[in-house]
């Protein structure tokens, strides 16, 4: 007895060993990869001008930061850049205070962004650079917190997987390298769903707490993170479904947490957005809000009027928000609604781009699903495109599909049913809105969509497809057919990632710009979409790297981005545009100027004839300044 004792002891032991020496297998691997993940953004990064949202960003961020006041770029929330403006508080920075458009301009960010960076005698470089530290340290924070819940709910093999996607993803390299608002939400969103997921699983005091933080820090990151109220909402109702819970007090009792989960945000938001405003005149915040709300549902109305008319109801967020404006208390609320109400406001509008020859401002259905089929690397396509299949065939082999089957699977896949909402709600709202800016837009959904591909490869590996046989031959044979599928599995998917590792490597450090082989690859992808896609004005320091190497004295520009011509050329490039006529010598235009220049105009949008670069039409590059930049030789 005491020797089989002893026998299970040692063989216990012996698989805690291996699990232990797996999980630090796993956890080496996750770490690797986090790594190379690193070196490709900091290296990729650190040859890039500014781009065009880093020019308002970066001064904000330090503005809110150092001078506690938001006056500039109020659409945006002020988390994700005061993060990155923490190492600017090192550097000797010169605040151009004194400037026209931080004392006169309403929302100066854009004039007051080029003097910040290029005129009041910084470093514009290491400015740039520094601040862009801190968002690619967050980057792979939120890397190795998806990869520990992952861990940690389903296991070491699905953390792994969407871990490996995340750090490999083009999309997710290239926009979590800047000073934007774009990894803000993907980091919102990520905090925000699983947070809700472990409060209704264990409605306690401390998920109360913990949910209501997470949902107050995605709210200061991005205000596309309202989003999460419907996606909540749908949670919570299937949480409650699904549990059979009929209880009507406890419904009303978790109820009434998630009310407590909204206290606790807005306890979280208040005391941020009241260190932003610290310094910011209240007499000139009501101003700014008056202006920048004027036309906001169809212009001013008085506040009874506004909110007691059905027909003005739309302008009643508007006057409550001007009259809180100045009011001690609720000014840093005001600042926060200020915000939403302009993000809507853009939303509305739409933004004029280049979309598959065309040129419009009402934006396209079919924007983002071609955006995401191009832009996604072909491996994580195909991995997606197995999930995918995987997924439809366990649905048609479903034994029942009845409501309680759904109902048991909700219940026991609550993590996935939570992203799959998430991505539901997020990419309808992105593909109906009429703002296509970019891909960067549906980066949050990003990790969602890696844990369920993960999720679905993950049970793949698992299938058990062995018989039992009476036959010794049968048998083994059979025993030889399971192992070797398996591996055959196992050694496709790392085959997959081996081809993705390449394909990041070869494009470097052109993350911006790729486009994968459906959209006619990296050097042709600006045929199919421009702007923060391809062309977001990263190559301006690569175009003066051209001309040195070149011996060119005068080149002609037409730039766009956040980048300053006077700031890296001097007097050696001219500013120029195509109703300037024919430039000569060396010219260099952005591709977002040129497809939009060229692109078809959509019934209702108008282009200038002069502005169409008839006279360059007969000519082509001969070379380019990273992928964005193109350089022609034209006639003296």
């Amino acid at each position: 007895m005491n020797h089989n004792l002893m026998r299970l002891m040692r063989l216990n032991l012996t698989n805690l060993i291996n699990y232990q020496s797996m999980k630090k297998i796993q956890s080496l691997l996750a770490v690797s990869l986090l790594t190379l993940m690193a070196i490709l953004m900091f290296g990729s990064v650190w040859n890039d001008s500014a781009i065009m949202d880093e020019l308002p960003h970066i001064p904000a961020g330090y503005s809110y930061l150092a001078k506690g006041d938001y006056r500039l770029n109020p659409e945006h929330p002020p988390l994700i850049k005061m993060i990155a403006a923490i190492p600017l508080l090192f550097l000797k920075i010169n605040f151009p205070d004194a400037s026209v458009h931080w004392t006169n301009d309403i929302n100066g960010q854009w004039d007051f962004g080029r003097e910040f960076l290029y005129r009041a005698g910084n470093d514009a470089d290491l400015i740039i650079f520094w601040s862009r530290v801190p968002i690619i340290l967050l980057t792979l924070f939120a890397g190795w917190f998806l990869f520990a819940y992952i861990r940690k709910r389903f296991s070491d093999s699905v953390a792994l997987l969407t871990l490996g996607m995340y750090a490999l993803s083009p999309t997710i390299i290239a926009h979590s390298r800047l000073v934007t608002t774009d990894l803000g939400a993907l980091v919102g969103f990520l905090l925000g769903i699983f947070g809700f997921v472990e409060f209704l699983k264990n409605p306690n005091r401390k998920n109360i707490i913990i949910a209501g933080l997470c949902f107050g820090t995605a709210t200061v990151l991005k205000f596309s993170l309202i989003l999460l109220l419907p996606m909540y909402a749908i949670m919570f109702i299937a949480f409650i479904v699904a549990q059979e819970i009929r209880d009507f007090a406890f419904f009303m009792r978790v109820l009434g947490k998630c009310l407590g989960i909204a206290c606790v945000a807005i306890a979280l938001i208040w005391p941020i957005y009241q260190y932003t405003i610290w310094n910011y005149p209240p007499e000139r915040q009501r101003s700014d809000t008056e202006f920048t709300l004027e036309s906001f549902a169809n212009g001013k109305r008085s506040l009874k009027e506004a909110c007691a008319t059905i027909t003005y109801l739309a302008r009643c967020p508007a006057e409550l928000t001007i009259m809180a404006s100045d009011t001690p208390l609720l000014r840093p609320l005001a600042q926060y609604m200020l915000g939403l109400l302009m993000v809507f406001q853009r939303s509305a509008g739409g933004n004029t781009a280049y979309f598959m020859g065309e040129v419009s401002n009402t934006g396209s259905r079919l924007y983002f699903p071609i955006a995401y089929s191009t832009k996604e690397a072909t491996p994580i396509l195909i991995m997606l495109a197995l999930a995918f299949f995987l997924a439809i065939q366990r649905v048609l082999n479903a034994p029942s599909y009845s409501f309680s089957a759904i109902r048991i699977w909700i219940k026991n896949h609550f993590i996935e049913f939570s992203s799959l909402i998430m991505i539901a709600v997020y990419w309808a709202f992105s593909i109906k809105s009429p703002l296509n800016i970019g891909i960067r837009h549906i980066m949050p959904t990003l990790p969602f969509m890696y844990l369920l591909i993960a999720v679905q490869i993950t049970r793949w590996f698992s299938e058990n497809t062995f018989q039992e046989h009476t036959s010794l031959f049968r048998w083994t044979q059979e025993l030889v057919k399971k192992k070797f599928l398996k591996y055959a599995k196992i050694a496709f998917i790392v085959f997959l990632f081996l081809l993705l590792i390449f394909k990041m490597l070869i494009v470097y450090p052109s993350y911006l710009s790729y486009y994968n082989i459906f959209g006619g690859g990296t050097d042709n992808g600006y045929l199919l979409i421009t702007d923060s896609n391809y062309d977001w004005g990263q190559d301006l320091k690569r175009l003066r790297a051209f001309t040195k190497k070149n011996n060119i004295n005068t080149i002609a520009v037409d730039y766009f981005g956040g980048g300053d011509l006077q700031y890296y050329f001097g007097d050696q490039a001219k500013p120029w545009w195509s109703a300037r006529g024919p430039a000569k010598g060396w010219f260099a235009i952005s591709a977002t100027f040129l497809q939009g220049a060229r692109g078809k105009t959509v019934s209702g949008f108008e282009r200038k004839q002069e502005d169409e670069y008839s006279w360059l039409r007969k000519y082509e590059p001969v070379a380019r300044a990273g992928k964005s930049i193109f350089i022609y030789k034209l006639p003296d």
